[in-house]
């Protein structure tokens, strides 16, 4: 008798083991299912047509270094994982920063420092927003983007789709309360120009113009005209000041000596 009532308990607990699979593999294919069926947003399809211009699957295996502002800097993406780094020569000093999925290390002369929580985020934010624009838009499909289509413009006799962009507070970085607009040509599906406001610092405005835009290997890589305009001033009227040449120029943004290093 005790035998029996042993059997059927283990038969229990295989059929209720075997429903629990069952269940997790439908749910899995139901969510794939919803996920195949369901049409991409326009701000996703456009956004998705823009990286494949750009680069595409190449970007998942990158490894470039360029030089922006005397600083040497290197990203080797493989899939999901990364390693950013940034090396600057100081007098005797070489510091070099490194960024390995999000963990964040600096090295002055080879010796690994001790930071503080606060100077690791602010030195790793750095890292990752030079590299950031550098390879724009790779990035603009990551979880934490939000995206928004807003409107088809004109800017010089070109036309354009123009593209909102904010971030989630999880994953968004520190200053994830930025807004962004790009102007994605609707011809070449290259960002011609990008705005964004940021409150930090009291806050700001910015308007990039792209120039010198290049193919390295199969990706792009551009070199922008910065300009500042006044706080209130909305994202999307910034085309219509600077083809007035309303806004005032503050730099250029130079992604130079860029090298595949795969070659």
């Amino acid at each position: 008798m005790k035998k029996s009532i042993l059997t059927l308990c283990v038969l229990a607990a295989v059929v209720l083991s075997c429903n629990k699979k069952k269940d997790a593999q439908d749910e899995i294919i139901k969510n794939d299912t919803i996920a195949a069926v369901m049409p991409l947003s326009t701000a996703d399809s456009i956004v998705n047509q823009a990286i494949e211009a750009h680069g595409g699957e190449l970007y998942s295996k990158a490894d470039y270094s360029f030089v922006f502002r005397d600083k040497k800097y290197h990203f080797k993406n493989d899939g999901n994982n990364f390693e950013y780094s940034s090396e600057v020569q100081k007098g005797d000093s070489l510091i070099k920063d490194v960024m390995i999925n999000n963990d964040f290390k600096r090295y002055i002369n080879t010796k690994q420092q001790t930071l503080s929580k606060e100077d690791a985020g602010k030195y790793g934010e750095s890292l990752n927003s030079v590299i950031y624009f550098a390879t724009l838009p790779y990035k603009l499909q990551d979880a934490s983007v939000n995206k928004k289509f807003i409107e088809e413009t004109t800017i010089k006799g070109k036309q354009y789709d123009v593209i909102e962009v904010t971030f989630g507070q999880d994953g968004g970085g520190k200053d994830f309360d930025d807004e962004f607009h790009y102007w994605i040509n609707k011809q070449t599906h290259k960002i011609d120009y990008l705005a964004y406001s940021y409150l930090t610092n009291d806050g700001g405005i910015r308007f990039r113009a792209a120039f010198n835009t290049r193919v390295v290997d199969g990706i792009t890589f551009q070199d922008y005209i910065n300009y500042e305009a006044p706080l209130e001033t909305a994202l999307k009227d910034l085309p219509k000041l600077y083809e007035q040449g309303k806004l005032k120029e503050l730099s250029k943004v130079l992604t130079e000596n860029v090298v595949n290093n795969q070659k």
